[in-house]
């Protein structure tokens, strides 16, 4: 899973909140749709929701499982007992990227079948690769892999030709947010998947979404909203730091003028550029979030680290610079007044 401040005790304890709100889902659910049987990982947790989802895809004696938890024993025992009680063997288990908690149960499924063939982007040994727009065919069900990275750098989503549906794995959840290692390639991750116009959603984690374009939507406004007020403060504060220093030089230039001094580097208003240009992360912070979160355990662990994401992001967009000053501290300042 993914680690650093995601796994910092303020977002540990907001997640176990968030958890403990979530509806009951049944451990094996085969009235989802005609071909789509959703297994629970049994390993529900604050990044997991109510555990991951494997889902047993087609309509016929051979089938594919699109991810395998992350090996708990009773998963195991679920699945495999589900297989043999309905006669059903597995051609394919496609995983949708390398966590763990999606991975897991592999070992299991090939001690069950060793014939099974294991497809993930970015193989490891053993498995075999999947490449974007590839087709994975059973009866009932034609599936399409989606490069979507974003959320891992091998992040891949499958569209269900029969149903318009994707399974979205970990970029789009069927409760609250996700996380992303890229958030450059996560947002243009979620924008494609918007374009393919699917009706609804399997998640690895969460309830079915039954309205996934609304929910993508919500996720790309989500993203849109935090960098745009983010650029917007550092724009703010460049066009106020430029009035003051314009107004700090014409009563310097008076003030040259009216005795003689032509040293500008020195006298006059004693302004320092570098200290007028640029707001520190923790800066950015309180402006946005008021003062109180400056030196709390939050901005430390969650707010502050969240912050930077976006503005590395927007970073490499063009849209700030950075310089680090003489305190070591790294300012930030806008480069363009529009996102």
């Amino acid at each position: 899973m993914a680690g650093g401040f995601y796994s910092s005790p303020f977002w540990a304890g907001y997640l176990e909140t968030q958890r403990s709100k979530l509806p009951v889902l049944r451990e094996i659910d085969d009235g989802l749709s005609d071909c789509v049987v959703r297994f629970l990982g049994y390993n529900p947790g604050s990044m997991q929701l109510q555990g991951s989802n494997t889902y047993l895809v087609g309509t016929g004696s051979t089938r594919i499982i699109i991810d395998t938890g992350e090996g708990a024993p009773e998963w195991a025992r679920s699945v495999t007992r589900y297989l043999e009680d309905h006669g059903i063997s597995i051609s394919h288990v496609l995983l949708t990227h390398w966590h763990k908690d999606h991975t897991g149960g592999v070992a299991d499924l090939l001690a069950h079948d060793p014939k099974i063939a294991v497809y993930k982007h970015r193989p490891e040994q053993g498995q075999r690769a999947i490449v974007n727009g590839q087709i994975f065919q059973t009866l009932g069900a034609t599936l399409e892999a989606v490069l979507t990275p974003g959320h891992t750098v091998d992040h891949m989503c499958f569209l269900m030709q029969e149903e318009h549906a994707l399974f979205t794995g970990d970029n789009v959840l069927g409760h609250g947010y996700s996380v992303a290692e890229d958030l450059e390639a996560y947002t243009a991750s979620l924008r494609l998947m918007a374009s393919l116009n699917c009706a609804r959603g399997y998640p690895g984690h969460g309830d079915l979404i039954f309205n996934l374009p609304r929910t993508i939507a919500k996720y790309i406004a989500q993203r849109v909203s935090r960098e745009r007020r983010i650029h917007g403060v550092l724009a703010q504060h460049a066009y106020s730091s430029s009035s003051f220093h314009n107004k700090s030089s014409a009563s310097s230039d008076r003030s040259v003028s009216d005795s003689g001094n032509s040293d500008d580097d020195e006298g006059g208003s004693g302004l320092d550029k570098d200290t007028v240009q640029g707001l520190s992360t923790a800066d950015i912070g309180c402006l946005i979030y008021g003062e109180a979160f400056k030196d709390s355990a939050a901005f430390d662990s969650a707010v502050g680290p969240l912050l930077n994401q976006v503005l590395y992001m927007l970073l490499e967009r063009g849209k700030v610079g950075s310089r680090v000053g003489l305190d070591n501290t790294r300012y930030w300042f806008a480069k363009a007044q529009t996102l």
